[in-house]
Formats: C-alpha cells, sequence, structure tokens
C-alpha cells in the first residue's frame, strides 16, 4: 500500500472571543459566553473549538496540520489603539493553543493594521518569539486597500523576516455594496461572500499590489492568496496584455504575479481550475487548504486524493510547497 502523504492545510479559521466580541453589522458573530459553545450554531462551535472536536474532525479527514488563522474581519476594523492590544492578547492565546497541540498546529498572526508600525512589529514579535509562519489580513482596513503606502511598512517587514502574508476576503466596503451588490442582498447574502463579493474585492487587491510597485521595493515579499488565487490565474494572460498596452512591458504583470504570488486551493475544489492554476503559475506555488469550518474538511481531502497528478506534485500541493514556504 503507498504512504500516506501528510496533509497540511493553510486557510483553517478560528474566533478569538475577545476580537470577535469587536465584530458589528454584518460581520457580527455570536458569543461564545459564559455558557461555553452549546446553543450557538454549528460553524460557530467549530470556530471557536481550538481542541478536541477540530483535532477529532481532522483526524477523521486525515489532516496532518492546520496553520490557524483569524476569521474575517479579524482586525482590520479595529482602530489603532484597541487592535494593537486585541492582536497582542490573541496572538499569546493563539500561541499557547499550539504549543498545547504539538505537531498539529501552526498560526497565522492577526495583525493591527490600522497602526502600520505597530503591525509590523508585532509581525516581527509573533515570528521571532512565538515562532508564527506569517500573518493573514483580512479585507480593506478602515476603508483603505492595503497597497496605500502606509502600510508598506508591514510589506517591508514580511520580507525581512521571510515569512508570507495571507490576503484573506472580507465583506466588501458599504460604498461597494451600495452600488453593485445591494439589489440582491436580502435574498442572495452570499453574493457579499464567496458566492462573487469576496472574489472581486481580494482579486482587486492582487492586482492593486502589482501596480503598487511594492514588489519592485520590496523583491522578496511573498503573498498568498486563497480560493485558487481568487480568480486571477485564470485571468492571468488577459491582465497580462491589458496591462502590457501600458508600456511597462510584455510580461511585467505576469511576471511580478508569478514570482511573487501564491495560491492555496481553499474551498475551491475543482480539478480544471486546479490544472489552470498549475500550467499558469506552476505546481510549487500551489498549496492545499480547506477553509475550515466555512467549508468541511471531508470534501477538500477527498478531493485532494483524487487529484490527476502525479504522486510527486500531489506532494507538492498537499505538504512539500506549505514546508519550503512556511519554513516547517
Amino acid at each position: 500500500m503507498p504512504t500516506k502523504l501528510q496533509v497540511i492545510a493553510l486557510e483553517e479559521h478560528y474566533l478569538d472571543p475577545e476580537v470577535a466580541a469587536q465584530f458589528r453589522g454584518l460581520n457580527a458573530v455570536p458569543s461564545r459566553g459564559s455558557g461555553g459553545e452549546a446553543g450557538i450554531p454549528r460553524l460557530y462551535q467549530r470556530l471557536y473549538d481550538l481542541g478536541e472536536l477540530r483535532l477529532k474532525e481532522m483526524d477523521e479527514a486525515g489532516i496532518d496540520i492546520q496553520v490557524l488563522s483569524h476569521a474575517a474581519p479579524s482586525l482590520q476594523q479595529v482602530d489603532g489603539d484597541s487592535a494593537v492590544r486585541l492582536a497582542r492578547a490573541a496572538n499569546d492565546r493563539l500561541h499557547a493553543t499550539v504549543r498545547a497541540h504539538p505537531g498539529r498546529f501552526a498560526a497565522f498572526a492577526a495583525l493591527p493594521t490600522a497602526d502600520p508600525k505597530a503591525a509590523a512589529d508585532e509581525l516581527e514579535r509573533t515570528v521571532a518569539t512565538l515562532g508564527f509562519k506569517g500573518a493573514m489580513i483580512h479585507g480593506l482596513t478602515n476603508g483603505l486597500f492595503i497597497d496605500d503606502p502606509r502600510f508598506w511598512p508591514i510589506f517591508e517587514r514580511a520580507a525581512a523576516l521571510d515569512v508570507p502574508l495571507y490576503l484573506h476576503p472580507s465583506i466588501p466596503d458599504p460604498r461597494v455594496i451600495e452600488v453593485y451588490y445591494k439589489d440582491y442582498v436580502e435574498r442572495f447574502p452570499t453574493i457579499l461572500r464567496a458566492a462573487w463579493g469576496f472574489t472581486v474585492e481580494t482579486a482587486t487587491q492582487g492586482v492593486r499590489l502589482v501596480l503598487s510597485g511594492v514588489f519592485d521595493k520590496y523583491p522578496g515579499l511573498k503573498i498568498i492568496l486563497g480560493h485558487l488565487g481568487e480568480g486571477l490565474p485564470l485571468y492571468l494572460w488577459r491582465i497580462n496584455m491589458g496591462f502590457a498596452r501600458d508600456g511597462r512591458g510584455p510580461t511585467w504583470f505576469r511576471d511580478a504575479f508569478t514570482e511573487h504570488f501564491y495560491v492555496t486551493t481553499s474551498g475551491f475544489f475543482s480539478d480544471p481550475a486546479l490544472v489552470h492554476c498549475v500550467q499558469e503559475i506552476g505546481i510549487d506555488r500551489v498549496l492545499f487548504s480547506v477553509d475550515y469550518p466555512f467549508v468541511d474538511n471531508p470534501p477538500g481531502t477527498s478531493w485532494a486524493e483524487r487529484i490527476p497528478f502525479s504522486a510527486e506534485d500531489k506532494a507538492k500541493i498537499l505538504n512539500g510547497n506549505a514546508r519550503r514556504l512556511l519554513m516547517m
């Protein structure tokens, strides 16, 4: 019988109760409260659980390691002073979870991006002191895309530490919702999320990062996009062709994207889409993820067993690329 491949899943979420208590409006979530997790929806039982239930479901699906990250919008909509305090406390609690379950969990930091210098310092603290593997940033920070030069200290520090930043979706800006989505939100609320809004906002951020020049300034910077790159690999040829008309060279956008971006399979278990990603950006830049608990583990791992790749390439997606990128 063939040896089972180790499975590392990179975009696997949880909720820190203190951070989650800051969520308002469309982002509001049930509180775990003094009575524990009983009585709250199944999704939130799993988001708040960092022990027995999570490990049981990992084992049942054959997942060896989850890289834990806070669910959206994390701290990206919290003002600076509060965000700095919350980030440090939440990251310390996450570190305690990783230590309590050796070999099963790793972590991406939550960053107080409203204070970019403090966010850069927190990234360094969590990586250098706590052993975190990078950080996850969710959507806009109080209405600003992360490519704004005010946030570049975060990119500078990530490049210096040689760790990736995972750009994750969040609810679109209220102005975008008003113009693009309001007619359908009531009947189809996921238009703001996985069905469309998440993809549009995060893909736009990926394009803006290339246009901003941040990769010229920090050539070692590494960015992860989930959901098979938020559609950008599918459109890479056309995006590159379009920007070539602006005089920067025939392949400058493609070159930047394929050099600096990695993609994960989170919540996107499609053979044709995966094959296309590999054809566009290469097998070494595709990593396995589930998007737990927003997506159940078994569909992800059962799909991964069947993907039409060689054993060597399958091993890269399931663990090798993650171990190399995250230095695990």
